[in-house]
């Protein structure tokens, strides 16, 4: 069973930072993209930062130059640090990979439980 799990969220200042992270864990034998995706109150679930197997980043317009995204493929985990936060990036913040369970099995997409980012203003 695959399993994401998310940690690092909380309330902070409008101006300040946070760092979330995000470890998979279970049968695994490969990863590929890698992601977090947010969910405001009223609003769809949106892809904020994505990252690839070789490391190819892509962002949020609205995120570009304040957030940033990093895995470490030995340690099966993607972090994004998230600088100079807004009140607009209040939202639940979740966590997606593409994993193979197995070698003979087709990739899935898996989801972490979400974590609250509330930034104030």
């Amino acid at each position: 069973q695959v399993q994401l799990v998310e940690f690092g969220g909380g309330l902070v200042q409008a101006g300040g930072s946070l760092r979330l992270s995000c470890a998979a864990s279970g049968i695994i034998f490969s990863i590929d993209a890698m992601g977090w995706y947010r969910q405001a109150p009223g609003k769809q679930r949106e892809l904020v930062a994505g990252i690839t197997s070789g490391g190819s980043t892509d962002y949020a317009d609205s995120v570009k130059g304040r957030f940033t995204i990093s895995r470490d493929n030995a340690k099966r985990t993607v972090a994004l640090q998230m600088n100079s936060l807004k009140p607009e990036d209040t939202a639940v913040y979740y966590c997606k990979a593409e994993i193979k369970p197995m070698a003979w099995v087709k990739t899935f997409d898996y989801w972490g439980q979400g974590t609250q980012v509330t930034v104030s203003s």
